[in-house]
């Protein structure tokens, strides 16, 4: 093992001499690495530096998402087109199609956009770093595939049958994010600790299966052979019934035939779901929660070894600049490093202001002029740090009235029966709207809606202007809460304008003819939909509603990866939805359009029984295009009565479209739900943890912030110093073994 200074001495003479601005682009690269948790095994040349820094600019990373998003929404153009008002075929015209050559040149853009980043970020690993990681292979292999199928596709003059680059679009989205990509592998490694419980899960559904058949053989009577002729007629027709039921989607449907004849059977079917539906299905969310945590923390603990190696090796380059200016050869001395190179460092980083403004802070605290290792290591835990929101000072009155005014309006109270307020205000709108639900839109006497609006806008503007008054403006715009109120009280006092200035004031028998875009009842609607929207500012008033509120906006801003790969899941079905199904199912009014053959075969299959795809109108649920198929694969995902699209694909195709839709519901309702409901309590937990002892007036205002790190921080070791130096000891491109 080197030891610190042989390791500093090293690193000084592969530096440049007298480039004192090198050790400073070392050291802001090797910082922002850490910030971002990347790896620091890239070139480190002063022109690498450059190119590099420029890679991972807002301009550069923007325009690659923007990017990523383009070619993947080039899926609702491409032909079958989703550009229709409805997906229904019944009353669906003819989709607008893309001229070819059109959403073609869009692409070729896009990818030549994919081969400038793969290049780039190759040569900025190198060669050594490119062998390992098999995700930049695949990134060349993938662009390699797409070319070549873009260049058949402009071949055949865009009348192919598949487009495989479709398929693979959505790796260009899981290539791009690191924790999407540790989300991939972490929800890989779990696979075969889940394996063993849909094996178990199997085995119930197969054991009741055969018990199921032998129960409701069919029998000498007609009329007690109704459970054998729906449910239990062959083996895959009895796999699906139970499989359905293991959801409750069918449930009691599939037991009424038997439970009709005889209550004894019910026995059979409590059993069966009881078992499987609430023991196994919960013991498989408990084991996935369980075993993908474990894994989710490896490569957490992965990416605080890299925030840490990056501030330790920033650490380092500095102590080699601060030597080389008073050419000090004691170790002691080479453990520190300057402040006055420190604050040029940090002015120069890309990072949070909060958090730069914070560290400059702690730095200025060094009067010595040096900063030892375990002082530069703590200066970063201002990276972990939520930020705190500080409001302006209220504005100060001479006059003693005003100042007990001030005192008054701005205490909590005000807000409490502003809420009062807004909920009578609600109550009253749900009062008229039930009295008038039977009536027309010409019968209805808008009067009484209308006087009731305007009181009550009144009363919010005047609660508006009284904070402002005890606040100040920029002290009333610091609070969220305040902007949500005071953004739908000025479109209150809009729209009430609007109204107006078009239909006069209100009067009794008011309901003049539509003068404008919308009628007097249209603009009655919209204010009462403002009044209902702004009836939210509740939320920060109460505790346990504003900690749900804001875990869930945490999960939209700081766990986007796990809904990027739901999404990933969603496109990669929904294209093969499209190419194992479009227009498999063809409504009656249609039918004219496809050959006999095929009439005959859908009439037969055609049926009009209760609770079929038919007889329900499920008509726009289809794989006809891109965006249905989206909407068909939610609506199974959701599994509420997912066996009818089972049973329709099954008629009007084979029985083997099964395996897609069961594949569909194990992916997403039993895989990918459970794990986002286990993230989610994860993420609750955390933040119900930090607020025990926080007031809910301070809950708003404090600005919570629960990044996956943060969430699993206390569960997460810190990495030695002998850990640390081994890893920049091995970094390909410094050359420490001389």
């Amino acid at each position: 093992m080197f030891s610190v200074l042989h390791l500093l001495i090293i690193i000084c003479l592969l530096s440049y001499p007298g480039d004192e601005d090198l050790y400073l682009q070392h050291a802001i690269v090797f910082i922002e690495d850490a910030i971002q948790y990347r790896s620091i095994n890239h070139r480190v040349d002063p022109s690498s530096l450059r190119l590099y820094r420029w890679y991972y600019s807002r301009t550069w990373q923007w325009g690659l998402g923007l990017t990523i998003a383009l070619v993947l929404m080039l899926a609702f153009v491409e032909r079958p087109s989703s550009l229709s008002y409805t997906s229904d075929p019944r009353f669906r015209t003819p989709s607008w199609e893309p001229p070819c050559g059109l959403t073609e040149g869009i692409e070729i853009v896009c990818l030549l956009i994919f081969t400038v980043d793969f290049a780039t970020k190759s040569y900025l690993i190198g060669w050594e770093e490119f062998r390992k990681c098999l995700w930049m292979v695949f990134y060349i292999v993938v662009i390699s595939a797409s070319i070549i199928d873009w260049t058949l596709t402009l071949s055949m003059e865009c009348d192919e049958g598949l487009r495989v680059r479709r398929l693979i679009r959505p790796f260009f989205l899981l290539q791009n994010s690191s924790l999407m990509k540790k989300t991939l592998k972490c929800i890989r490694r779990t696979l075969p600790e889940i394996a063993s419980v849909f094996l178990l899960l199997g085995l119930h559904l197969c054991l009741f299966t055969m018990i199921g058949m032998l129960l409701f053989a069919k029998g000498e009577d007609p009329k007690r052979n109704g459970e054998w002729q729906t449910y239990f007629r062959d083996l895959p027709t009895s796999l699906s019934s139970l499989l359905v039921l293991l959801t409750t989607a069918n449930n009691p449907d599939v037991m009424i035939p038997a439970y009709s004849l005889n209550r004894a059977y019910s026995i059979f079917f409590i059993l069966f779901s009881g078992f499987g539906t609430y023991f196994l299905m919960n013991l498989l969310t408990a084991i996935i929660y369980n075993q993908f945590r474990g894994y989710l923390l490896m490569s957490i603990q992965a990416s605080i070894l890299r925030r840490r190696l990056g501030i330790r090796a920033a650490f380092e380059v500095l102590s080699c600049e601060g030597r080389g200016k008073d050419g000090s050869h004691t170790e002691k001395h080479l453990e520190r490093v300057r402040v006055d190179t420190t604050l040029q460092v940090m002015t120069r980083v890309q990072m949070k202001s909060y958090c730069r403004h914070a560290i400059i802070k702690k730095v200025q605290q060094f009067t010595n002029g040096y900063i030892e290792w375990d002082d530069f290591r703590r200066l970063f835990d201002e990276l972990d740090k939520d930020p705190v929101k500080e409001h302006p000072p209220k504005p100060e009155y001479r006059s003693p009235l005003l100042q007990r005014l001030q005192k008054v309006f701005s205490h909590h109270y005000v807000t409490l029966m502003g809420n009062a307020v807004a909920l009578v205000n609600v109550m009253c709108i749900c009062t008229v709207l039930m009295l008038d639900s039977e009536k027309s839109v010409g019968v209805r006497d808008d009067y009484y809606m209308e006087v009731i609006n305007c009181f009550f806008t009144l009363y919010y503007l005047l609660e508006m202007s009284l904070k402002v008054f005890a606040y100040g403006c920029r002290g009333y715009l610091s609070y969220r809460n305040n902007i949500f109120d005071g953004l739908l009280t000025f479109s209150l006092l809009v729209v009430q304008i609007i109204i107006f200035a078009t239909y006069g004031f209100p009067h009794p028998k008011w309901n003049p003819t539509s003068l404008g875009l919308l009628s007097l009842w249209e603009m009655v609607r919209l204010v009462n939909m403002l009044i209902v929207l702004r009836f939210l500012r509740i939320i920060p008033d109460i505790k346990l509603m504003t900690l749900v509120a804001s875990t869930l906006v945490d999960l939209v801003k700081n766990l986007r990866a796990f809904a990027g790969i739901l999404l990933v899941v969603f496109y990669v079905f929904a294209v093969f939805g499209i190419w194992l199904f479009k227009g498999a199912i063809t409504a009656p009014g249609t039918m004219s359009t496809i050959s006999n053959s095929s009439l005959e075969n859908i009439t037969v299959n055609f049926t009009m029984e209760c609770g079929s795809y038919e007889q329900l109108g499920y008509w726009p649920n289809n794989f006809d295009d891109f965006a249905s198929s989206l909407v068909l694969l939610y609506n199974v995902m959701v599994v509420n009565n997912w066996q009818v699209f089972m049973d329709a694909y099954s008629r009007y195709t084979t029985e083997w479209s099964k395996v897609y839709f069961v594949s569909w519901w194990l992916t997403s309702s039993v895989m990918w739900v459970n794990l986002f409901v286990a993230l989610i309590l994860e993420n609750f937990i955390y933040k119900w943890d930090r607020s025990v002892t926080c007031p809910v007036e301070d809950i708003e205002w404090t600005g919570y912030e629960s990044t996956v790190q943060l969430m699993f921080r206390e569960h997460i070791q810190e990495p030695t110093e002998e850990e640390l130096l081994s890893q920049l000891h091995q970094h390909p491109h410094l050359n420490l073994t001389g």
